[in-house]
């Protein structure tokens, strides 16, 4: 189980769904992960919902913000300093969309989409750290990036946090890790054709071919069926009932 209590600066931590149907959501995660949620409230008439398996937090469902957005999951990197890392991927030529504010005494965030237009959100912890725990069933578990541009992202997210990217040997080109601090925390991969620039979060599942079929049954959508993975495990990349886009894998997991 890879329970955390805190995180290095740079690392994936949290990750969000914004969606026009809570209801729906929280039922079709629910029985997909087995979720369960603690409700907060966030003003008037409006809940963000804290997913948990065995009290630890693993994401959270919120009400869709902004005028035409569709439904999405947001994913969050560690900082030190939210203001600090706004102000540098402006530098770097990134478009900040929501400027660095407090979320309640929970922690400070910022929003902003790269160079290439992926979105991203950056998380100073104070009394919340993020996920309590990844690598595990339901949990957050890897993240990538859909890049027009993978040797313009890379230089940008190198200078942003530090990763160590590098193109993954025997791969054709298709694929770069990334490192943060020594330790895998992610990937990045060419655009697929007619889509465009964003990060994909995948959660961990015991078998991704039961998951698929299970998320299916739910009333999910299947953009990329279930595939071998280097590492012995599988993946797929699934439309929830609303269209929000989200990745299943299996296989070895980091501690």
């Amino acid at each position: 189980m890879g329970e955390r209590t805190s995180y290095t600066p740079g690392t994936f931590n949290w990750v969000d769904l914004n969606t026009d149907d809570q209801d729906g959501a929280k039922a079709f995660y629910g029985a997909l992960f087995a979720w369960q949620y603690d409700d907060i409230g966030i003003g008037e008439g409006m809940v963000y919902s804290m997913a948990k398996i065995d009290g630890h937090s693993v994401a959270a469902l919120g009400p869709l913000q902004g005028e035409g957005m569709p439904p999405h999951w947001n994913c969050y990197v560690s900082v030190d300093d939210a203001d600090a890392s706004a102000a540098r991927a402006a530098e770097l030529g990134a478009t900040l969309l929501a400027e660095p504010f407090d979320v309640f005494e929970a922690g400070r965030m910022a929003a902003f989409a790269d160079p290439q237009g992926a979105v991203l959100s950056v998380w100073q912890a104070k009394e919340n750290i993020g996920a309590g725990l990844v690598n595990a069933p339901g949990a957050l578990a890897w993240n990538d990036l859909f890049s027009p541009d993978v040797e313009a992202s890379a230089s940008f997210y190198r200078e942003l946090f530090g990763w160590d990217v590098a193109e993954m040997e025997g791969a054709g080109g298709q694929y770069w890790s990334i490192a943060n601090d020594g330790r895998p925390n992610g990937g990045m991969m060419p655009m697929p054709e007619g889509g465009h620039p964003a990060w994909n979060l995948y959660f961990a599942c015991e078998e991704v071919d039961a998951t698929v079929g299970q998320a299916t049954e739910l009333g999910a959508g299947t953009i990329v069926p279930a595939a071998d993975v280097p590492n012995g495990g599988r993946f797929a990349i699934l439309r929830d009932p609303s269209n929000a886009v989200f990745s299943v894998v299996s296989g070895q997991m980091d501690p």
